[in-house]
C-alpha cells in the first residue's frame, strides 16, 4: 500500500551569499552602458548528444558548485574526499550574456540578481545532478534563468532549458531519476523536466519565490518550500508580513495538481513561537519521513514538526557567536543559520551556523549539540557517500568540510572554487578527471 500523504515529506533549502549588498541597485545603472559596449556575441558549439554510460563503471562522487566562478567541483565522495575533476557549467556564457545585454527586461533582471541575492556577483551555479548513467550534469544557472544539460565527455551542452521569469533556483531529482524539478523563483513556478531531454514535462504554481524541491521516496509528490522576499530591508519582526506569501506547496508528480498547502505561520503561533519567521529554510526529514527538521530565516536554531499530527514539537536554540552583530539587514539573504542534514539511521543532525561561522552535530533525541567547529560562513550541509560524515560548504573560505557524526569533530577540508554553495551525491565514469580538452 502507498504511503498516506501525511508521511511523505522533503527538504527545504535557499541559496545564500556574502555580504548585504542591499542598495547597490543604485550603482547598477552605470554598468549598463558598459556592457553593452563590450558585449561580442560568440556561438556555442552544436549540443553534444548525451552518451549512454556503464552503470558497472561509474564512481559516486560529489558535485561542489562553485556559483560565482560558474563551476562545479567534483570530489570523492567520502574517505579522504580528495579532489576528482572540474567542470565549466557556463561553456555559453558570451552567448547568453549577448542575448541579455540585448533585452533591456532580462538586463534589469540580470542585474538584480548580481546586486541582490547575488551581493554584488553573477550566480552561475546553484544546483545540480548527475544522470543514472553518469553521463551528464544537469545544473540551474540564477543569472542565466535556465537549465542546462553539460555532457561530462565533452563539457558542451546537450540541451538548454529557459524557466519562467527571470531567475532559476534549487533543483530536485526523482527517485528513479528520470526527473528534475526546478524552481522559477521570480514566476512563483517549478517545472519539471525529463533529465535526458530537458523536454517539460509538467509544471504547478507555488507561494512567493519558491526554492527547495524534493520528491516524496515513492516518487508520488514533489515538496516546495517558498521562502518570500529575502532581499528587503523589512527585517524587523514587527515586518515579517512583508515579505510575501510564504507555504509548503505539495503537488502531485504525474498530474502536478497541489494536493495540500501547509503555512507554518499557524503551527508556530499554536506552539507560542510567534517571535519566528514561518519563511522555511534548508530542512531534513527522518527516515521514516514522519519528523521534518527545519532553519527559519533570523533564527539561530531549528524547528522540529511532526508531519502526521501537523504540529511543531520542539524548537531548539543553538549559540551564537558573540562576533556576530545583531543587525538582521547585515545576515545574508535573511539567514541566520542556514544548511542542515542527517545521517542515514535518522539519530544525528549537522547543522551549518552560518552566520555564527559554526558547525555542530546535533543528537536527535536530546537535541544536545556537540562541538562547535570553527567554519567560514558554512552554506550548506548534506551527507557523505558512506554516511559517516556530513559535509557543509564553507562559502566564507572556499571549502568542503567534513564532520565526523559520530564524534562531532573535524576530519579534513578540501579547497574549491568561488562561493561554493550546494553540494549534491552525484555519479562519473570510473576515472573520470574532467571534460576532454578542459
Amino acid at each position: 500500500m502507498a504511503p498516506s500523504l501525511p508521511a511523505i515529506a522533503g527538504i527545504a533549502s535557499i541559496t545564500r551569499t556574502r555580504g548585504s549588498g542591499r542598495g547597490r541597485m543604485r550603482r547598477a545603472a552605470a554598468h549598463v552602458a558598459v556592457v553593452l559596449g563590450v558585449c561580442a556575441a560568440l556561438t556555442v558549439g552544436p549540443a553534444s548528444a548525451a552518451q549512454p554510460g556503464n552503470s558497472a563503471a561509474l564512481r559516486e562522487v560529489m558535485f561542489v558548485g562553485n556559483n560565482w566562478d560558474g563551476t562545479a567541483d567534483v570530489i570523492a565522495s567520502s574517505g579522504d574526499f580528495a579532489k576528482v575533476g572540474r567542470i565549466n557549467v557556463i561553456p555559453d556564457k558570451a552567448q547568453r550574456l549577448t542575448e541579455i545585454y540585448l533585452n533591456p527586461v532580462k538586463l534589469a533582471y540580470f542585474l538584480g540578481v548580481r546586486y541582490g541575492p547575488g551581493e554584488g556577483h553573477d550566480q552561475f551555479a546553484d544546483d545540480m545532478y548527475t544522470t543514472p548513467d553518469g553521463s551528464s550534469v544537469v545544473v540551474s544557472r540564477p543569472s542565466f534563468a535556465d537549465v542546462v544539460s553539460i555532457s561530462l565527455a565533452t563539457g558542451r551542452i546537450n540541451w538548454r532549458f529557459p524557466v519562467a521569469g527571470y531567475r532559476a533556483d534549487h533543483m530536485a531529482v526523482s527517485p528513479d531519476g528520470t526527473r528534475v524539478a526546478v524552481s522559477a523563483s521570480t514566476a512563483n513556478r517549478v517545472h519539471v523536466l525529463d533529465i535526458n531531454t530537458g523536454a517539460q514535462l509538467g509544471s504547478f504554481a507555488t507561494g512567493d519565490k519558491p526554492h527547495e524541491n524534493v520528491f516524496s521516496k515513492d516518487g508520488r509528490y514533489i515538496w516546495n518550500m517558498s521562502i518570500g522576499d529575502v532581499t528587503s530591508s523589512f527585517d524587523a519582526p514587527w515586518l515579517d508580513w512583508t515579505k510575501g506569501d510564504r507555504h509548503i506547496t505539495v503537488a502531485d508528480a504525474t498530474t502536478f495538481q497541489q494536493v495540500r498547502i501547509i503555512d507554518m505561520r499557524q503551527r508556530l503561533d499554536a506552539f507560542g513561537r510567534g517571535d519566528l519567521s514561518d519563511a522555511v529554510r534548508p530542512a531534513v526529514f527522518t527516515p521514516d519521513e514522519a519528523t521534518l527538521y527545519f532553519q527559519v530565516s533570523f533564527f539561530n536554531g531549528f524547528v522540529e514538526y511532526d508531519v502526521a499530527s501537523d504540529a511543531v514539537t520542539r524548537v531548539k536554540t543553538l549559540p551564537k557567536n558573540p562576533a556576530t552583530s545583531e543587525d538582521r539587514t547585515t545576515w545574508v539573504n535573511d539567514s541566520r543559520h542556514h544548511g542542515l542534514s542527517m545521517n542515514p539511521a535518522g539519530t544525528k543532525l549537522c547543522v551549518a551556523g552560518t552566520m555564527d561561522d559554526y558547525a555542530t552535530v546535533v543528537d536527535r533525541a536530546s537535541l544536545q549539540e556537540g562541538p562547535l567547529v570553527p567554519a567560514s560562513k558554512p552554506y550548506w550541509a548534506t551527507v557523505s557517500g558512506d554516511g559517516k560524515a556530513c559535509l557543509i560548504s564553507e562559502s566564507g573560505a572556499d571549502q568542503v568540510t567534513a564532520i565526523d557524526f559520530a564524534t562531532g569533530q573535524k576530519i579534513t577540508s578540501v579547497p574549491v572554487g568561488d562561493h561554493p554553495q550546494r553540494v549534491r551525491l552525484g555519479h562519473v565514469p570510473a576515472g573520470w578527471t574532467g571534460p576532454s580538452g578542459a
